[in-house]
């Protein structure tokens, strides 16, 4: 027997490979390159068999062409030139009738490529080609392994021809590939308006499939597709009410709390659209915290006239439940009601205080706070219901609301200066700094009202506070409060006793409906639940979609240009480096250098930004300034079109130059950037930030 990996057992193998009679017969000839990985496998170096190998994998066996795909993954480092022999026979496999070989020669040339073996351009345009494979599953892998190729570029192109060809190869796909291939197509923009309702026809029947996620992401397309066409989208939330009140009930817990976020993304266009099944979302007892929780948000949102006393019932259960957080999620939940229906809520919330539990007081004493604050008409009802509280409530939470409500509406309540004494009493003990500033906050107001009663117990506090105090911040609380009394209780009563709301005025809360389009864009996604500003921050560093114009991107156009169209270059997220960009602050471009170098250079990105309202130029140029972000010239508030020019500088000394645009208010903000030096990934971070900071100017300006 050869020394294992010796010269001989290599050269008994190359004869065994080579062998006619060897290869006439499937299974000896498997069984001889099954011998060679086996001996790979074990640390042999059988790297000179490689051209045998390769000719190896143009027999019919399919197990012997993954033995051998194996093995040129493997051993092609060390054999480069060789390697090479291997693509011929590849792409020959691409065209197999079975689509097992078809895969497992695409994945042999993208292993090649990882190793430098094989050029993008010729697996990019395989790649394409087989798009109009009869299989449906090769389809979608060629789609993921273009996103994949293609990801420095922008991802997989869609134009109008590969649009329609997916389209109409929808039907064959299964429940994963449906909603893969949804998702694509959000790439693709319909040039025309008949077009757009002829590709929403073919696309309502995937509103009714039996897959979530095919219906989310068919939702989603049909939201985006009809941006310009409100009474569409609207038919369409209306058409899936029916999947999604059956995910918000799925036995899968992630499902049905996804289901559950999407729910109130949608609440906040349409209130009141899933009235009529509020009790879907009544809370089981064997569902997980989170999911309970969610459920009784949304059903704040479906309170109305004819059901608010049923649900109020529901949440009343709920208080008494046995995990302490969920009991004072549905006392929050019912001092939410409370903002529209006050008169029930507070009876019930009243009513729960006489359970004397510490949480359940502590929830019931900081609702009272926020429903007085919103509601001030409450305010009577509320401190009739404060008496004997101070003896339930221990958590730090609670002491600060209760303290609020003495404070500011003491002259209400009969007992008030007693129950601060009693804190006053206790404030050495007190470990909480807030409390104690609550405290001096309220005792100074009380002491404006009811003087007698407050004026021995607010000089001790005083005294503690600026002498024996250590946390510094309750000393310098407690030394602007002495220096503003010495100034006089009409200075006092400026500084503290702001004019109170007028009880006719009702609720205090903006409850404007937003439209579909400001959260299209987010729908199937983790935004919703996420919520949209973690996810801001989560996806700070990933760039948006915009169009990058490159040499790279390019040259990959004019190599599938039978296939993509030059108009229609439209590109999904990467994940650039966050390191990848540092701007330089304080970096001042000269207006005349400015418009020089402006000129001087074509624009390397165009995106448009969503815009509500009219622009702020002061809150943008602020927002601006933090990210050093420097603005050259723009127009007053109120100008149409607005224009504002901004420039930014790298730590490497590119600039990046920005124009932005908005023709009328309620409309897209147009931008076009340009940069001194090609750099796709710091472009790609630059309009990240961009996006970001006016996402958050738009998000305050609505």
């Amino acid at each position: 027997m050869p020394y294992l990996g010796g010269e001989d057992a290599v050269r008994e193998l190359r004869r065994a490979l080579a062998n006619p009679h060897v290869q006439a017969d499937p299974l000896r000839y498997r069984a001889a390159v099954l011998r060679v990985i086996r001996y790979m496998a074990q640390g042999a170096d059988v790297s000179a068999l490689f051209p045998e190998m390769v000719k190896a994998s143009a027999a019919a066996d399919v197990v012997q062409k993954k033995l051998v795909s194996l093995y040129v993954r493997a051993q092609a480092p060390r054999q480069p030139q060789l390697a090479l022999l291997a693509v011929n026979t590849l792409r020959k496999d691409c065209a197999h009738p079975s689509p097992a070989v078809r895969g497992l020669a695409l994945r042999s040339m993208c292993g090649l490529r990882d190793l430098g073996f094989f050029t993008d351009g010729a697996l990019v345009n395989e790649l394409y080609s087989l798009l109009r494979d009869q299989d449906p599953i090769v389809v979608v892998n060629c789609l993921r392994a273009l996103e994949e190729i293609l990801k420095k570029e922008g991802g997989v192109v869609i134009n109008k021809p590969i649009a329609h060809h997916l389209l109409n190869r929808m039907a064959d796909l299964d429940q994963w590939g449906q909603s893969e291939v949804l998702t694509f197509l959000l790439r693709y923009r319909p040039r025309s308006e008949e077009e757009l309702f002829d590709i929403l026809n073919l696309l309502d029947d995937y509103l009714k499939s039996s897959s979530t996620s095919v219906v989310m992401a068919a939702t989603k397309l049909f939201l985006v597709l009809a941006r310009e066409y409100p009474d569409v989208q609207t038919d369409v939330l209306v058409r899936v009410k029916g999947p999604l009140l059956s995910a918000c009930t799925s036995e899968s817990r992630e499902l049905c709390f996804t289901a559950l976020c999407h729910v109130r993304q949608i609440l906040r266009s349409l209130p009141g659209h899933f009235s009529s099944h509020y009790k879907k979302f009544f809370c089981s007892y064997s569902e997980p915290h989170y999911i309970k929780c969610q459920k009784m948000e949304v059903l704040c949102e479906l309170v109305n006239d004819e059901n608010v006393q049923q649900v109020l019932e529901e949440l009343k259960g709920y208080c008494t439940d046995v995990s302490e957080e969920l009991a004072q999620g549905a006392i929050f939940a019912i001092g939410n009601i409370a903002r529209t229906y006050t008169e029930q809520c507070v009876g019930i919330l009243t009513e729960l205080l006489g359970l004397q539990q510490e949480h359940i007081t502590s929830a019931v004493v900081q609702a009272f706070r926020d429903l007085v604050w919103l509601c001030p008409q409450c305010t009577d009802a509320v401190c009739r219901a404060l008496p004997g509280c101070e003896d339930s409530i221990q958590d730090n939470e609670g002491k600060q609301a209760l303290i609020w409500l003495l404070g500011t509406h003491g002259e209400k309540v009969p007992n008030a200066p007693y129950v601060l004494e009693d804190f006053v009493e206790n404030v050495k003990s007190e470990t909480f700094p807030g409390v104690k500033m609550e405290l001096l906050t309220a005792l100074v107001r009380l002491f404006l009202s009811r003087p007698a009663e407050c004026q021995d117990m607010l000089g001790r506090l005083l005294y503690y506070c600026i002498e024996e105090e250590m946390d510094m911040a309750v000393r310098d609380r407690g030394l602007f409060y002495y220096r503003l009394l010495q100034s006089g209780v009409e200075e006092v009563k400026r500084v503290l006793c702001s004019p109170k709301s007028d009880p006719s005025l009702g609720l205090l809360e903006d409850q404007t409906e937003r439209p579909v389009n400001t959260w299209a864009s987010e729908f199937n996604t983790l935004a919703p639940v996420y919520g949209r500003e973690r996810w801001a921050l989560i996806t700070a560093h990933q760039p948006a979609e915009p169009s990058y114009a490159s040499p790279c991107t390019a040259s990959r156009n004019r190599d599938t240009e039978s296939l993509i169209s030059e108009g229609n270059k439209e590109v999904l997220k990467v994940h650039p480096d966050s390191s990848s960009l540092t701007l330089i602050p304080d970096v001042y471009l000269p207006a005349e250098q400015f418009e020089k170098t402006w000129l001087s250079l074509d624009v390397s990105c165009r995106l448009s930004l969503p815009w509500r309202g009219t622009v702020h130029p002061d809150a943008v140029q602020t927002a601006l300034h933090v990210v050093h972000i420097q603005t050259i010239a723009m127009s007053k508030a109120g100008a149409q079109p607005w224009k504002a020019y901004l420039s930014a500088q790298d730590d490497t000394g590119c600039l990046f130059l920005t124009e932005l645009v908005l023709e009328a208010a309620d409309s897209e903000m147009q931008v076009s950037v340009k940069q001194s030096e090609v750099k796709p990934e710091a472009l790609q971070t630059f309009i990240s930030v961009l996006r970001t900071v006016m996402g958050t100017v738009a998000g305050l300006g609505s």
